[in-house]
């Protein structure tokens, strides 16, 4: 549940920065700096740390490789969807959707590989 959980705030990070609806940071911050210069800075600064948290723990727990090997993984999965027909990547709104799943689910597995590593390091133990 817990890795769920960072999942949908991994994306709901990415999802807030940029998505294909046009509701995101990326289109709104500029459009309201002149009138909300305060609040569209507090909210790039959020942004940021958010992006900071996850971006740091996933390269501390997974590392570079780890996470451009679990992306090209990503990639391929949907690469073959489509190469099935069970997606278009015609469609750039999807395609932008899915990659912000995966981006997201690379972040979360960051988030959670610690703890999944020392699950399986640690010692089988008798319950007593």
């Amino acid at each position: 549940m817990r890795f769920v959980i960072r999942w949908i705030f991994a994306f709901a990070l990415l999802a807030a920065t940029y998505n294909p609806t046009g509701r995101d940071f990326w289109r709104w911050g500029p459009a309201q700096y002149e009138s909300q210069p305060a609040l569209v800075v507090i909210l790039g600064v959020v942004l940021l740390v958010g992006f900071i948290l996850f971006i740091r723990a996933t390269l501390r727990s997974i590392g570079l490789y780890g996470f451009a090997l679990g992306l090209a993984v990503i990639g391929t999965i949907i690469w073959l969807a489509s190469d099935q027909g069970l997606i278009t990547l015609q469609d750039r709104a999807l395609t932008t959707w899915l990659i912000l799943l995966g981006v997201a689910l690379m972040l979360a597995i960051g988030q959670s590989w610690a703890q999944v590593r020392d699950r399986l390091a640690a010692p089988d133990t008798p319950d007593e």
